[in-house]
């Protein structure tokens, strides 16, 4: 190509010709562009021109210029070449690393006012700055932003380094888009942005209050002093902030805010940061509205910033100079309900100031109790907010479990202030630094609070028991998972899990006693420091705990940290341990649920890197390391005496479960018959727990779990007999399977054993229940205690039940122990009349205030213990005829349907009447219902029977659904009917 001259171009006709036609095949592809971006939002520039002074003080115009927020009217892009825009990093999860934010100024402008509190279309205003820092040269802007509309967005820039407020030029938007499915905003300017300078990004826009769906910007209605009040109140995380304000909603682009709040001045406003000042605004109507400002918050990401607009009440304590504000309704307020959690929130944050020395950082904390808050409780920082069904401490709750768990709510949102507020992890996939940590901490609070209850025993039962009984090797997911694998927002939602809670907490709790507590809060305290206002992965922790560990030499690991932690962290799944007495052999294996012949194929490649703690004959022994499919440990191996035993994972300190070959397990059996005592009360609790979870899933045999129990009438600790209640009497069972040739046997052989546990408790229950305060997890298993003394058939227990119930009905002012409430109204019942069942069914058609639907689950759970066939039938009917359209209790045919003699009652009655139970309830409910039915299925003939009626009441698809259900449900049953004959066998050799 030749050099061109500086009066033009020169061109033959031919080259004329083809670049004409070129041109208009740019012309169609620009065309063709343009369709395929859709409905670009059209926003137009500021009236001001170039100016950057915006009048404010009749903002914003109210009227019809905004239009309500709704999913058709975003634009949408759409997913193909042929109905949206070409591919661009729109199609991706993350945000393209162009801009990243450093300030916002946000203002909210929520229009709720007291005398209009249930509008159907309660909206908000707002505008937002967000200075920016260019790192690529790039004209295509993209942020966060769902189901807002916009009236005005500018870009303002190059922005002079030394002060925000300099008078800059505006870039050119040339388009305002959307990507749906990315939930981003996409601006196309005129020019490029420099890299290296700072830009203003300006944006006016509106959304809707939810009214259904607590995330974003939501709305409380409640009743408070007799009225009807409401509330506004944000919830952020994971990924709402982009309901709320267009922003860069990703964990790890922190910045700080600036927030203000126009409200109805008869509201308080609150939000993470104390007040800077108030002043008004009048409204083109001429309304009045105040204005509150706050102070700027620290570096944080978007998922923490909040707001609550209300007129609640407060109590306010001060802990080490600051102010700690509880809110709630002013009812709840004057009543006291609010005291423990504001005496208590204090000495936690106290605590662990003192635990890192490392200080709160924010000068204040408002703690909101809202009537309704789905996510349960809420760590953001400076204002955290919690339902308050996790705060309230009413008189009723004073002896029962109620103040351990509010502690604990509490305690793990404050355990968020450093981890997750302080040091966020850099993205969702690592979200177990937040949540695995403030669960752990929330452990060590709790046994703080309540020195009397050792901490493994608090963590076997809060975290521990729930996550093994549904971790496995085939479906759970990783702690960590890799970035790239997240494609949809609606997958981070989901990382909030069992596993993300329990399994990281697990994670904790195991490296704190492999490291030694004293090493682990060390290594803590530097990661804590380093990425103070900061993110972090979780490599950054390994990195940090590796260097406490070099900087001593007591503690010496088989392998790095980050080796060993991500041999857990990366997998799903935990390893079973299998050790052989004889040889001295330990091996692992992932854990399956149903484990068949065959299942070792279905094996990992990798192996975990697992710390055993270990006893010998009564004396603890060294830490160990099983880093390889198997390993020999010289020291396991077992003489033929009975005196020599051993017992893996000491004090239940490793996140696995345990089994033992054939003499391994006899020897334990004996030991404890001969002294249990020698075996920690946490490593019985582990053996039960152990031995039972392997008999289910096919590792053991049933005879192994049951010997483990011979000793049992010398066990006085309440909480290994929970255990053992709970795997020996549960429906699978007793309801669920017709050979009732187990009931007498198993009576018989609990009663031989039951006499001592029962006296110690039968008199605590009579003399001072309040003694149990300090000790939350025996209150916890009392009622399975008592429910088992009265099934057994124990008079002293049925006589109680009696007492207890007729003293309430006599007289109800004298409540029954809350902890065996349950147990008292059910046996009261079971062995009652009628007049003692319509006593409770007048309280439960009298009881309609929202408040009481637990009180009303609790009555309908108690009058479904009736052993009179034509009363459950009663109850049903007035289930599908009478229950007042305000109650939620489509569950009383459920309820019914789970009872000793319930079961065969509802199935009849659903044949029956089946026309009238779908007119009133629909068949939603079915799947709660399909597998109560199902527990009566053993045989071909009733498989069949049922079949047969769900094939003339339901839709094809339902049938579908329900008939394989059934025959799952058959299988199951089956299998258990071959178990329970083996338990009857075994326990008329033992009895």
């Amino acid at each position: 190509m030749s050099r061109p001259f500086s009066s033009g171009v020169y061109v033959s006709r031919g080259v004329a010709l083809l670049l004409a036609a070129l041109t208009a095949v740019l012309l169609l592809v620009l065309v063709a562009l343009a369709s395929l971006y859709g409905s670009c939002v059209h926003v137009q520039p500021s009236e001001q021109g170039n100016s950057r002074v915006k009048n404010t003080s009749l903002w914003p115009p109210g009227g019809q210029e905004w239009a309500l927020p709704t999913p058709a009217q975003e634009p949408t892009v759409g997913t193909s070449q042929d109905l949206g825009p070409p591919s661009g990093p729109w199609d991706h999860l993350r945000l393209p690393p162009w801009l990243v934010p450093l300030h916002y100024d946000l203002e909210l402008w929520p229009w709720l006012q007291p005398d209009k509190l249930s509008p159907p279309n309660l909206t908000f205003t707002g505008r937002v700055n967000i200075i920016v820092h260019c790192t690529v040269a790039t004209s295509r802007l993209l942020l966060h932003s769902f189901l807002l509309n916009y009236k005005q967005v500018e870009v303002w820039g190059p922005l002079a380094p030394d002060t925000r407020n300099a008078t800059v030029g505006r870039m050119p938007v040339e388009n305002v888009w959307f990507a749906p499915d990315m939930q981003f905003m996409v601006l196309d300017l005129g020019q490029s942005l420099e890299p290296g300078s700072r830009y203003e990004l300006s944006f006016h826009f509106s959304g809707q209050v939810l009214q259904v769906g607590l995330e974003g910007l939501f709305l409380n209605l409640y009743h408070d002093e007799d009225e009807l009040r409401a509330l506004v109140a944000t919830q952020m995380e994971p990924t709402f902030a982009r309901h709320v304000f267009p922003c860069f909603d990703e964990p790890a682009l922190k910045a700080t805010f600036n927030i203000t709040v126009i409200h109805h001045p008869g509201y308080a406003a609150l939000s993470n940061m104390p007040q800077l000042g108030q002043s008004e605004r009048i409204d083109v109507n001429g309304s009045r509205w105040t204005v509150t400002t706050f102070h700027p918050t620290p570096r944080m990401p978007t998922y923490l910033v909040a707001l609550v607009v209300c007129d609640l009440d407060h109590i306010s304590r001060t802990e080490r100079g600051k102010e700690i504000r509880v809110w709630a309704r002013k009812d709840d307020i004057a009543n006291g309900y609010l005291d423990f959690a504001a005496n208590i929130t204090g000495p936690i944050f106290s605590f662990l100031e003192d635990l890192f020395n490392i200080s709160y950082r924010l000068p204040k904390t408002d703690i909101v109790a809202l009537p309704i808050f789905a996510s349960g409780a809420m760590e953001n920082w400076g204002l955290l907010i919690f339902d308050e069904s996790s705060l309230l401490l009413e008189p009723e709750d004073e002896l029962t479990e109620k103040r351990a768990m509010i502690l604990s709510i509490i305690a793990h949102e404050v355990g968020h202030q450093w981890f997750g507020n302080l040091v966020t992890m850099s993205w969702w996939n690592n979200i177990w630094l937040n949540e695995g940590f403030a669960s752990y901490f929330e452990l060590e609070l709790t046994n703080y609070f309540y020195p009397k209850v050792p901490m493994n025993m608090i963590f076997f039962f809060t975290v521990l028991h729930g996550i093994l009984g549904e971790d496995h090797a085939l479906e759970s997911r990783a702690v960590s998972t890799a970035v790239e694998n997240f494609t949809e927002t609606s997958e981070i939602n989901r990382l909030f899990d069992l596993y993300t809670y329990k399994k990281g907490a697990c994670m904790a709790w195991m490296l704190a006693s492999f490291l030694s507590p004293h090493l682990f809060i060390n290594a803590l305290k530097s990661y804590l420091e380093t990425f103070s206002y900061s993110n972090a992965e979780q490599d950054d922790l390994w990195r940090h705990i590796q260097m406490a560990i070099g900087e001593q030499n007591a503690i010496h690991l088989p392998a790095t940290v980050k080796s060993i932690m991500d041999s857990w962290t990366h997998r799903g799944g935990f390893p079973i341990i299998t050790v052989n007495v004889s040889t001295g052999v330990v091996k692992q294996e992932p854990f399956y649920l149903d484990k068949v012949e065959n299942q070792t194929l279905l094996s990992h490649n990798s192996t975990w890197i697992v710390p055993i703690f270990w006893m010998k004959n009564g004396i603890p022994q060294p830490l160990v390391w099983l880093d390889k499919s198997n390993m020999m440990f010289p020291g396991m191996k077992l003489s033929d005496s009975d005196s020599d035993w051993v017992i893996l994972n000491f004090n239940v300190t490793g996140y696995y479960r345990v089994n033992y070959d054939e003499l391994g397990w006899k020897k334990l059996s004996r030991q404890l018959e001969k002294d249990p005592k020698a075996i920690p009360v946490i490593n019985r609790l582990q053996l039960v727990s152990d031995a039972f979870a392997l008999t289910k899933n096919n590792y053991i045999e049933i005879e192994t779990a049951l010997d483990l129990t011979k000793y049992i009438a010398e066990e006085d600790e309440i909480l290994v007999w929970f255990e053992v209640l709970l795997n020996l009497i549960n429906r699978e069972v007793i309801y669920d399977v017709n050979n009732y040739a187990l009931y007498p046997l198993l009576k018989k052989y609990l009663l031989k054993r039951f006499n001592s546990i029962w006296n110690t408790y039968s008199a605590i229950i009579r003399e001072n229940v309040a003694s149990l305060q300090d000790n939350y997890l025996s209150l916890f298993s009392l009622e399975r205690i008592f429910e088992t003394a009265c099934w057994l058939g124990l008079e002293d227990c049925l006589q109680l039940s009696r007492e207890l119930f007729r003293k309430w009905t006599a007289h109800p002012e004298t409540a029954i122990p809350p902890q065996i409430e349950n147990a008292v109204l059910c046996s009261a019942i079971a062995l009652g009349s009628d007049k003692d069942w319509n006593f409770l069914f007048n309280l439960y058609i009298n009881t309609t205030e929202e408040e009481d639907e637990s009180r009303r689950r609790r009555l309908v759970h108690a009058m479904s213990c009736s052993k009179d066939p034509w009363i459950l039938n009663r109850f049903m009917e007035y289930a599908i005829t009478a229950v007042p359209s305000n109650f939620s209790e489509t569950n009383i045919i459920v309820v019914v349907a789970t009872s000793e003699v319930g079961r065969y009652i509802a199935k009849d009655f659903l044949m029956d009447n089946w026309v009238a139970v779908t007119e009133r309830y629909g068949t939603d409910w079915l799947d709660a219902l399909v597998p109560v039915l199902g527990r009566t299925v053993s045989t071909d003939q009733q498989i069949t029977e049922l079949q047969h009626f769900f094939n003339t009441v339901l839709e094809e698809r339902q049938r579908v659904v329900v008939q394989a259900k059934l025959q799952a449900m058959k299988t199951k049953n089956l299998q258990n009917k071959k178990r329970i004959a083996r338990v009857v066998e075994w326990l008329r050799k033992n009895t």
